[in-house]
């Protein structure tokens, strides 16, 4: 009997972190801590000739100063592979400071350890190098005719190339055609504290690393690899965490960097990126350019689609984020062809951002369709509803759940969809007044390793619950202490839910919107199998009312185990533990993920439709209302939820309008590596947003049938204005930011 799992639950933690008493990465107190801090390569491409560190070694308070000449080599060289896995997750396969290459602007050329951060910054300042240049690819349109199509991508996850049917057939066949080309600025994550790492050395072999990580468990892995350890030595504590959106969710270079540094001056090192650092140390979402092409029937039926990427990935990795695979399976589709070309450049292994590749593909399919739409003289909210499939198109499988069809209506109810007026025709003095929408979809994605959570319960009725994940904002600690109340049928403030420690049971970091659910499953069953485990001890028990009861019979409420048809008959958990001298009681519990082939499609759907203003004029943008409905599955904790939902409409609406990180081809460097000129949405652009959810059943995905919220809420909102903004001006826009400069 549910109480706990959709309730509006307060932030266990949001106490703690309205007083600043919350613990991140760089605030752990640590006796004899030092400070280090990396000095970046200057050029984009190129070699190191020349070191002279002799005035920064003389500077005060400087305990070391390393370069590739005595910093030591890692034991391996890094592996890409996702952070889903559960396993060791670099960034990318490539170590810096290991010899005097320079890959990209950026790349670490030295570590500065000093007494203070002045002292080490200033330190660092103070370093000669002398470069020999080589030519840098910096930009896609430097090397677009020597692009390639790789083998795999996604760290080797997806394919280059993926087709069905007859696209050229269908496409000389179509009543109507749209091809259209869309250009996409590279975007840099920029949460509010930037990532830091403090490294340990208890003993030679024994190294804790305070991280700020979306994945523990992924940065220990990580750190035994490269520094040649067993994952037994190594401790990793993640307890709060400020923003990620991908930025933390590989593991880069800095959290080794601090260990070896550490170890090199046999006390406790605190490395920080600073915010310049974050644009060159953390991945990005890279440079793109996609060209799509759909083909329709006079009735508006999509008969083909043809999808290409063309994208800048590091020298060393095929790196793109999957842009066409959502687009791929959006709609009936029976012909498709969706290929990646990548362009090697001077750049870091681009990442994970939130939303990767449905924030992009997503963009492009979308405003074709709107596109379509207009060329077949229907509503753009019709011409979806014509094209949407009950099936997975790739597949043919059926969707494990969908709740589309009903997001489309409780969106239009919403906004006013079908009482807009007609395009071009509403003028509110100098401001053109447009509507638009977009679907949105995001994949489903399971760990595909076992996932562990820890319950324990104690004979005063109350129960502490860990397992190894990070809290980065999401709200997953509030979430697991409905899950684990839920679960045990007992009130949730006696339950206490622990996480953000590699020591702790092992979940996959918390990546692609799958961490409430990965570590949310493991809890359930976690505290399943410890009530039915008290279960079965009070009905074999003499002394106990329960006894002789089937446990089947048996449900607990507010921590008493009563009979269903006998809610008078029973006892609690506190009287039978005394009873029995329990002191605790503790199970671990175990979820193995679903095969990625279990006979259905997983997605996430839902609506995105927005309003807004344009100044006929001056060409500036501004939204004015959205409305995103999502059908995510069960919802954990409705305000939770809510708020993770209208932070990604609004982490869209800077997608669509805002942010963009423009490179110096000069220099190869970027140009604009701060807050103060990259440009994030601020309380003046937020408009008025409406969130709302349809639950749908799913007994597919996990125990608890929930799909997460983390990232659908971004996919579809930068279409929706960008619809809108040619619903008001008749003006298409083919590039990401819509900037007033392409509307004037």
């Amino acid at each position: 009997m549910s109480t706990a799992i959709g309730a509006s639950l307060n932030r266990v933690d949001g106490r703690f972190k309205v007083r600043g008493e919350s613990r991140y990465s760089a605030e752990v107190p640590v006796p004899n801590l030092t400070h280090a801090v990396v000095v970046n390569a200057k050029i984009a491409s190129g070699r190191i000739v020349a070191i002279d560190t002799s005035e920064a070694e003389r500077a005060d308070g400087v305990l070391a100063v390393l370069t590739h000449r005595d910093l030591g080599r890692v034991a391996t060289v890094p592996k890409l592979l996702p952070s889903l896995a559960g396993l060791a997750a670099s960034g990318q396969t490539f170590f810096p400071m290991q010899d005097e290459t320079i890959h990209y602007a950026g790349q670490p050329v030295a570590i500065v350890v000093a007494d203070t951060i002045e002292r080490a910054d200033h330190a660092g300042t103070l370093i000669r190098f002398e470069y020999a240049t080589t030519p840098a690819t910096t930009l896609l349109d430097q090397a677009r005719d020597q692009a390639y199509v790789p083998e795999r991508i996604f760290g080797g996850l997806l394919p280059g190339h993926a087709s069905r049917g007859d696209v050229a057939k269908a496409l000389a066949d179509a009543d109507v055609c749209v091809d259209a080309t869309y250009r996409f600025a590279p975007n840099h994550h920029n949460p509010i504290e930037p990532s830091a790492s403090t490294a340990v050395w208890e003993d030679v072999d024994r190294l804790t690393v305070y991280d700020s990580t979306q994945g523990p468990n992924s940065v220990q892995f990580t750190l035994a690899e490269l520094l040649g350890l067993s994952p037994i030595s190594i401790r990793v504590v993640s307890h709060a965490v400020g923003g990620s959106f991908g930025s933390k969710a590989m593991v880069w270079h800095h959290p080794a960097l601090a260990a070896l540094a550490a170890r090199h001056v046999g006390r406790p090192v605190r490395l920080v990126l600073t915010r310049e650092q974050m644009f060159t140390s953390c991945g990005h979402r890279e440079e793109q350019e996609q060209q799509i092409t759909l083909a329709a029937r006079s009735d508006g039926r999509i008969t083909a689609l043809r999808h290409h990427k063309l994208s800048l990935t590091s020298p060393f990795d095929d790196w793109a984020e999957p842009s066409l695979q959502s687009p791929s399976v959006a709609y009936t589709s029976p012909n498709y062809e969706g290929i990646y070309h990548l362009v090697r450049g001077n750049t870091i292994t681009p990442t994970f951002t939130r939303a990767p590749g449905e924030a992009t593909g997503m963009f492009a399919l979308e405003c074709a369709m709107d596109e379509l739409a207009e060329r077949i003289g229907i509503d753009p909210l019709e011409l979806r509803l014509r094209n949407y499939s009950a099936t997975d198109p790739e597949s043919g499988k059926p969707w494990s759940s969908s709740g589309l069809t009903e997001c489309y209506q409780r969106a239009a109810e919403l906004f006013g969809w079908h009482d807009r007026p007609p395009p071009r025709s509403r003028r509110e003095g100098q401001w053109l007044i447009g509507t638009g929408m977009a679907s949105a979809l995001y994949p489903v994605t399971q760990p595909v390793n076992p996932q562990r959570a820890r319950a324990r319960l104690y004979n005063d009725g109350t129960a502490v619950v860990e397992a190894g994940v990070s809290e980065f904002g999401t709200g997953v600690f509030t979430a697991m202490t409905q899950v684990a109340a839920d679960g045990l049928g007992i009130p949730v403030e006696r339950v206490r839910f622990v996480g953000g420690s590699s020591d702790l049971p092992n979940v996959t970091a918390a990546v692609g919107s799958a961490g409430t659910s990965a570590v949310g499953s493991a809890v359930h069953l976690a505290t399943t199998q410890l009530r039915d485990e008290l279960i079965r001890r009070a009905v074999a028990d003499d002394h106990s009312p329960l006894r002789g009861a089937d446990p089947a019979a048996v449900q607990v409420r507010d921590g008493k185990m009563v009979l269903r048809d006998r809610p008078d008959v029973g006892e609690t958990y506190a009287d039978l533990m005394h009873r029995t001298f329990a002191p605790d009681v503790e199970v671990l519990g175990t979820w193995n993920p679903p095969p990625q082939d279990a006979g259905y499609g997983v997605h996430t759907f839902g609506a995105q439709m927005a309003e807004v203003a344009v100044d006929a004029d001056l060409g500036v943008v501004r939204v004015r209302r959205m409305v995103g409905v999502f059908a995510p599955g069960r919802v954990l904790n409705r305000k939770t939820a809510h708020s993770q939902l209208m932070g990604g409409m609004l982490w869209g609406l800077g997608q669509a309008l805002l942010e963009a990180t423009r490179m110096d081809p000069r220099l190869g460097r970027w140009a604009n590596a701060s807050l103060g000129d990259y440009l994030v949405p601020v309380n003046a652009d937020a408009p008025d947003v409406v969130v709302d959810t349809i639950e749908v059943h799913d007994e597919v995905v996990n125990p608890l049938g929930m799909k997460g919220v983390g990232e659908i809420g971004v996919v579809g909102v930068a279409a929706a204005i960008a619809n809108a903004v040619y619903d008001a001006t008749g003006r298409r826009q083919y590039e990401l930011p819509i900037t007033l400069e392409k509307l004037l």
